[in-house]
Protein backbone atom coordinates (compact mmCIF):
# COMPACT_ATOMS: atom_id res chain seq x y z
CA UNK A 1 0.00 0.00 0.00
CA UNK A 2 2.68 2.21 1.17
CA UNK A 3 4.27 1.89 -2.76
CA UNK A 4 0.96 2.35 -4.35
CA UNK A 5 0.78 6.19 -2.34
CA UNK A 6 4.61 6.74 -3.33
CA UNK A 7 3.42 5.81 -7.09
CA UNK A 8 0.48 8.02 -6.87
CA UNK A 9 2.79 11.31 -5.65
CA UNK A 10 5.44 10.73 -7.44
CA UNK A 11 3.18 10.54 -10.60
CA UNK A 12 1.13 13.95 -9.76
CA UNK A 13 4.63 15.20 -9.11
CA UNK A 14 5.88 14.63 -12.50
CA UNK A 15 2.77 15.60 -14.41
CA UNK A 16 2.35 18.82 -12.93
CA UNK A 17 6.08 19.32 -13.11
CA UNK A 18 5.55 18.70 -16.72
CA UNK A 19 3.11 21.20 -17.11
CA UNK A 20 4.83 24.19 -15.78
CA UNK A 21 6.43 26.94 -18.29
CA UNK A 22 8.44 24.34 -20.94
CA UNK A 23 7.66 27.21 -23.60
CA UNK A 24 9.75 29.41 -21.90
CA UNK A 25 13.07 28.12 -21.94
CA UNK A 26 12.48 27.27 -26.07
CA UNK A 27 11.76 31.28 -26.28
CA UNK A 28 14.15 32.04 -24.37
CA UNK A 29 17.13 29.97 -25.61
CA UNK A 30 16.36 31.37 -29.29
CA UNK A 31 16.97 34.92 -28.25
CA UNK A 32 20.14 34.28 -27.22
CA UNK A 33 22.53 36.23 -29.39
CA UNK A 34 24.86 34.07 -31.50
CA UNK A 35 28.13 35.90 -30.26
CA UNK A 36 27.39 34.62 -26.91
CA UNK A 37 26.57 31.07 -27.93
CA UNK A 38 30.51 31.23 -29.58
CA UNK A 39 32.36 32.30 -26.72
CA UNK A 40 30.13 29.65 -24.71
CA UNK A 41 31.68 26.54 -27.38
CA UNK A 42 35.22 28.40 -27.48
CA UNK A 43 35.39 28.33 -23.50
CA UNK A 44 36.22 25.12 -21.58
CA UNK A 45 32.94 23.52 -20.23
CA UNK A 46 32.89 24.37 -16.43
CA UNK A 47 30.61 22.15 -14.07
CA UNK A 48 26.72 23.07 -13.28
CA UNK A 49 25.97 24.30 -10.11
CA UNK A 50 25.10 21.44 -8.30
CA UNK A 51 26.41 18.86 -10.65
CA UNK A 52 27.82 16.22 -9.37
CA UNK A 53 31.77 15.86 -8.81
CA UNK A 54 33.69 13.38 -10.81
CA UNK A 55 34.94 10.28 -9.80
CA UNK A 56 38.30 10.16 -9.91
CA UNK A 57 38.95 7.04 -8.57
CA UNK A 58 37.39 3.48 -8.68
CA UNK A 59 33.51 2.86 -8.92
CA UNK A 60 32.75 0.10 -6.68
CA UNK A 61 29.49 -2.06 -6.72
CA UNK A 62 26.98 -2.64 -4.36
CA UNK A 63 24.10 -4.75 -4.64
CA UNK A 64 20.47 -4.38 -3.66
CA UNK A 65 19.29 -7.41 -2.46
CA UNK A 66 15.69 -8.81 -0.80
CA UNK A 67 14.85 -12.44 -0.87
CA UNK A 68 13.81 -14.89 1.29
CA UNK A 69 17.15 -14.40 3.48
CA UNK A 70 16.18 -10.26 4.10
CA UNK A 71 16.83 -7.18 2.80
CA UNK A 72 20.43 -6.01 2.39
CA UNK A 73 23.60 -4.32 0.62
CA UNK A 74 26.12 -6.39 -0.62
CA UNK A 75 28.61 -6.16 0.50
CA UNK A 76 27.04 -3.91 3.71
CA UNK A 77 29.95 -2.20 4.70
CA UNK A 78 32.86 -1.25 2.52
CA UNK A 79 35.64 1.00 2.58
CA UNK A 80 36.81 3.50 -0.45
CA UNK A 81 39.55 5.89 -1.40
CA UNK A 82 38.86 9.63 -1.72
CA UNK A 83 37.39 10.26 -5.44
CA UNK A 84 35.95 6.80 -5.44
CA UNK A 85 32.04 6.05 -6.15
CA UNK A 86 29.58 3.55 -5.29
CA UNK A 87 27.27 1.95 -8.35
CA UNK A 88 24.18 1.00 -5.91
CA UNK A 89 22.46 -1.77 -8.38
CA UNK A 90 18.80 -3.28 -7.78
CA UNK A 91 19.39 -6.75 -7.70
CA UNK A 92 16.00 -7.90 -5.99
CA UNK A 93 13.06 -7.12 -3.53
CA UNK A 94 12.47 -3.73 -4.71
CA UNK A 95 12.18 -0.51 -4.22
CA UNK A 96 15.08 0.22 -3.38
CA UNK A 97 17.00 3.67 -2.57
CA UNK A 98 20.43 5.47 -0.84
CA UNK A 99 19.69 7.65 1.81
CA UNK A 100 22.40 9.50 4.33
CA UNK A 101 21.01 10.62 7.82
CA UNK A 102 21.41 14.90 7.25
CA UNK A 103 21.51 15.08 11.03
CA UNK A 104 24.18 12.64 11.54
CA UNK A 105 26.61 14.52 9.46
CA UNK A 106 29.23 17.59 8.90
CA UNK A 107 28.23 20.35 7.38
CA UNK A 108 30.57 19.82 4.31
CA UNK A 109 29.67 16.22 4.25
CA UNK A 110 26.45 17.18 3.82
CA UNK A 111 27.29 19.42 0.86
CA UNK A 112 29.30 17.65 -0.68
CA UNK A 113 26.64 14.32 -0.60
CA UNK A 114 24.42 16.82 -1.82
CA UNK A 115 25.83 17.85 -4.92
CA UNK A 116 27.02 14.14 -5.48
CA UNK A 117 23.97 12.43 -5.20
CA UNK A 118 21.39 13.07 -8.53
CA UNK A 119 18.11 12.60 -8.68
CA UNK A 120 17.12 12.83 -5.00
CA UNK A 121 13.73 12.08 -3.91
CA UNK A 122 14.25 13.94 -0.89
CA UNK A 123 16.96 15.73 1.55
CA UNK A 124 20.12 12.91 0.91
CA UNK A 125 17.87 10.27 -0.34
CA UNK A 126 18.35 8.51 -3.50
CA UNK A 127 15.58 7.98 -6.22
CA UNK A 128 14.09 5.09 -6.10
CA UNK A 129 15.20 1.86 -7.89
CA UNK A 130 12.52 -0.51 -9.11
CA UNK A 131 13.50 -2.77 -11.70
CA UNK A 132 16.07 -5.23 -11.48
CA UNK A 133 19.23 -4.40 -12.32
CA UNK A 134 18.43 -0.15 -12.60
CA UNK A 135 21.79 1.36 -11.44
CA UNK A 136 22.01 4.67 -8.66
CA UNK A 137 26.19 5.94 -8.63
CA UNK A 138 27.30 8.04 -6.00
CA UNK A 139 30.63 10.36 -6.32
CA UNK A 140 32.40 10.31 -2.98
CA UNK A 141 34.84 13.04 -5.06
CA UNK A 142 34.95 16.00 -1.84
CA UNK A 143 33.18 14.26 0.83
CA UNK A 144 35.48 14.42 4.24
CA UNK A 145 36.97 10.91 5.32
CA UNK A 146 35.37 9.16 7.86
CA UNK A 147 32.31 6.84 8.44
CA UNK A 148 29.15 6.63 6.51
CA UNK A 149 25.63 5.19 7.36
CA UNK A 150 23.28 4.77 5.38
CA UNK A 151 20.27 2.85 4.50
CA UNK A 152 17.05 2.10 2.32
CA UNK A 153 14.06 3.75 3.09
CA UNK A 154 11.77 1.52 2.48
CA UNK A 155 13.62 -1.76 4.17
CA UNK A 156 14.42 0.68 6.91
CA UNK A 157 12.26 -1.01 9.53
CA UNK A 158 13.53 -4.45 8.12
CA UNK A 159 17.83 -3.54 8.78
CA UNK A 160 18.49 -2.83 5.21
CA UNK A 161 21.63 -0.63 6.15
CA UNK A 162 24.75 -0.16 5.40
CA UNK A 163 28.25 1.87 6.37
CA UNK A 164 31.07 3.60 3.73
CA UNK A 165 34.46 4.66 5.35
CA UNK A 166 36.36 6.78 3.41
CA UNK A 167 39.92 6.49 3.93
Amino acid sequence: MRFLGFAVVTGAAILLGACGGGDKAATDSAAAPAADTAAAAAAPAAPAAGAMAPITGTTHTVNMVGDGQGYRFEPAEITIAAGDGIKFVMVSGGPHNVAFDPATLSPEAKTALTANMPEQAGELSGKMLLIANEEYTVSFAGVPAGTYDYHCTPHLAMNMKGKITIK
